[in-house]
């Protein structure tokens, strides 16, 4: 409710686990509508929380625009394959977005149209990209960074063999972070490599010993950040990117269509309709996040670490919890007036001023989800 008295009408795209926590927590203060084409999941979050379900085809324009035709604020937590496409609609329609699709095309090809028609296009704002990107936005705006590293993965408490893994997300999302060619900068320079490369194995407090390894999770910042060195590595249990990387050269995760019993099949469809299976999460499953951020200045060092479980009471996981919550804090700036930058809005500028950190994080602390942060003088 803004100061008016009338409360915001917020659209949700998408269903699963995230966009259902997004729905939820955003319910009790706005008027939410949550769309998804399985009308199972909508059933499911309508019968304990108070809002609107619409069973929908996101890509279809006619439908795309009856469904956020009120809305002040539309939240796109559909899948990174449509995700630009989606976006491209909502700032067609005239709508402010705050998006969490994770797309692999450059938003900022969307800069000027959404400038032009006066909106707040808010991309990437997950826990990392996202969080991460917000916390790094405050540090470089106010001093020279060097270096910047982050750390991060969702992972299953009890893993099972052979992936010892399960995703928050569809698993054709996790196998793009899989296969797109990962970025990073040294020296000033960007770096290509294959992702799941310069495996390194790391100690995190609560968890034991994970693997770390390079995907493309810079994004925008490396469009908009001058730091001479940055990385950003996933985080698995030991063994895991042996076991991708099997698969990978293999050619199942392979986009161009093959002949099987004189049918034509994408092996990556294949694919994730396997694991699909192997990897989804099941009802009341326990897991957590674990992310490191690493941040060197010219005359400080500052360590950020962020451990957070499964919510058993409110029966949310982890990953829907850090990644959700970040996006409906961003949301809650926005529709309260509290941030009226416009254009597409990497999460780092979301972090630029003292007062939106703080918003953000002091949001995620409500929620129970802290970040421990240690900062020790360089001499």
């Amino acid at each position: 409710m803004n100061q008016t008295g009338i409360i915001k009408k917020i659209s949700v795209l998408g269903c699963g686990l995230v966009g259902s926590a997004i729905a939820v927590d955003l319910c009790r203060d706005y008027n939410v509508t949550v769309s998804d084409y399985d009308f199972e999941k909508l059933n499911e979050v309508q019968a304990k929380n108070p809002l609107r379900i619409i069973q929908s085809d996101f890509l279809n324009q006619s439908e795309l625009k009856r469904i956020v035709a009120d809305a002040d604020l539309v939240i796109s937590a559909v899948p990174g394959s449509i995700g630009f496409s989606v976006l491209k609609s909502l700032i067609d329609l005239n709508k402010n977005v705050v998006d969490i699709s994770f797309f692999a095309e450059n938003p900022f090809e969307l800069d000027e149209q959404a400038k032009r028609k006066n909106l707040t296009v808010v991309v990437d704002c997950g826990v990392c990209p996202g969080l991460s990107n917000i916390i790094l936005g405050y540090y470089n705006k106010r001093s020279k960074i060097n270096s910047y590293s982050v750390y991060v993965g969702g992972l299953p408490k009890n893993p099972e063999p052979p992936f010892n893994y399960k995703a928050p997300f569809s698993p054709s999302d996790v196998i793009e972070e899989y296969t797109r060619p990962a970025r990073f900068v040294e020296n000033g320079k960007v770096i290509i490599k294959e992702a799941l490369t310069n495996v390194e194995l790391i100690d995190f407090p609560n968890v034991g010993q994970l693997e770390a390894f390079n995907t493309d999770g810079l994004r925008t910042l490396l469009i908009t950040m001058q730091i001479p060195n940055m990385k950003e590595k996933t985080l698995r249990y030991p063994g895991h990117s042996q076991l991708i990387k099997a698969f990978r050269d293999a050619g199942f995760f392979d986009r161009d269509e093959i002949f099987i019993n004189d049918k034509l099949i994408k092996p990556i469809d294949f694919t994730s309709k396997l694991l699909y299976k192997q990897w989804k999460l099941e009802k009341g499953e326990k897991e957590f996040t674990v992310m490191r951020i690493l941040i060197e200045s010219e005359n400080e060092f500052i360590t950020y670490e962020l451990y957070d479980e499964y919510d058993e009471q409110t029966q949310t996981t982890s990953m829907a919890r850090t990644t959700g919550y970040t996006c409906t804090a961003a949301a809650r700036l926005i529709l309260e007036n509290n941030y009226s930058r416009t254009g597409i809005i990497p999460p780092e500028f979301l972090g630029e001023k003292e007062d939106d950190l703080n918003f953000v994080l002091d949001y995620l602390k409500e929620k129970n989800i802290l970040l421990q942060k240690t900062e020790s003088k360089l001499k």
